[in-house]
């Protein structure tokens, strides 16, 4: 086997299978998630679910050619209305959730299997997960829409999958608390191995044979083996395929990293009328709080005047 790069953590790691040709991706997220759900104290299961999503992201942005974002976002009518996860094209990624809780605690006190389990009737509800690749304002932005169908993130990406008649994939996802350095730290895997139809060989019954294998080996990598941070990636693909030939190729790397700056934050300010601006003041000051990092804009009386005085030009 071929190795791309070294560290075992916050990476994308594509490989390729050399016996049936089938292409796949391995996300590991370690400080990077476990930085993106620690700042914002959500509640265990909903931190977990967004753990997925950002797994999810990373791993899904990995199959695709684009200069931009990908973005993961999903709505519903459950107690996590929205939850958002994107990667950009260098590689940092963030995400978070809106969530009511006092309708989430009412959720999980309702019999029934672990949250865990059905995450997505139980705190997403009835909804939609969508797709979204933003390459720049002079690109059409292309989005891909599915419904919140199945008990979990991977099985309406599953359905995402089957709907498509361009190709199969397998996946696999964990994401859970792991002790390191005397805490428990989060820490996420994702696995998806994919069959494209340019690619199946002319024998199909010994491709179909082979196609079946490499995603019970994908069903049957542990959630331990997921998120274990002295486990290299590569020798978790050794693991796993190390009969078909498997090849791994240079990992992109990804980090906690959010987008907000206070020029973004006073070009969103602009485009509210003055008056409403006033009433979202306290005490003489503004303070906008990005959603993904936590991070307060606080503008004076004077700045908040400025951004709707006029510009001086030439005459």
């Amino acid at each position: 086997m071929t190795a791309g790069s070294g560290g075992n953590d916050d990476l994308i790691l594509p490989f390729r299978t050399d016996a049936h040709a089938l292409r796949g991706r391995l996300v590991r997220l370690g400080p990077a998630v476990d930085a993106i759900l620690s700042r914002h104290l959500y509640p265990e299961p909903v931190a977990a679910l967004l753990g997925e999503a950002l797994a999810l992201s990373a791993l899904l942005a990995a199959t695709l050619k684009y200069d931009g974002v990908f973005t993961l976002q999903t709505k519903g009518d459950g107690p996590v209305s929205l939850l958002v996860a994107d990667v950009t094209t260098h590689g940092a990624l963030r995400g978070y959730a809106q969530v009511d809780r006092d309708r989430l605690k009412a959720a999980l006190a309702r019999p029934g299997p672990e949250p865990a389990h059905d995450p997505v009737p139980r705190l997403l509800g009835a909804g939609y997960l969508a797709f979204t690749v933003d390459q720049g304002p002079a690109t059409e932005r292309y989005q891909g829409i599915v419904e919140l169908n199945g008990a979990t993130l991977g099985d309406c990406i599953h359905h995402y999958f089957r709907q498509s008649e361009q190709l199969q994939a397998a996946i696999n996802l964990a994401v859970g608390r792991v002790q390191a350095d005397g805490a428990a730290r989060w820490r996420a895997g994702a696995l998806m191995i994919q069959r494209l139809p340019e690619e199946r060989g002319a024998d199909s019954d010994a491709d179909e044979e082979g196609w079946r294998d490499a995603a019970a080996m994908v069903a049957s990598c542990t959630r331990a083996e997921l998120l274990d941070p002295a486990l290299p990636p590569d020798r978790l693909l050794y693991r796993l395929f190390h009969r078909d030939g498997v090849r791994a190729y240079r990992a992109r790397h990804l980090a906690d990293s959010c987008r907000c700056s206070r020029q973004r934050v006073e070009r969103m300010l602009r485009s509210l009328p003055a008056a409403e601006l006033e009433e979202l003041k306290v005490d003489g000051r503004l303070v906008v709080t990005c959603e993904f990092c936590n991070r307060g804009y606080g503008f004076a009386d004077g700045e908040i005047a400025r951004l709707h005085a006029p510009t001086s030009g030439a005459a």
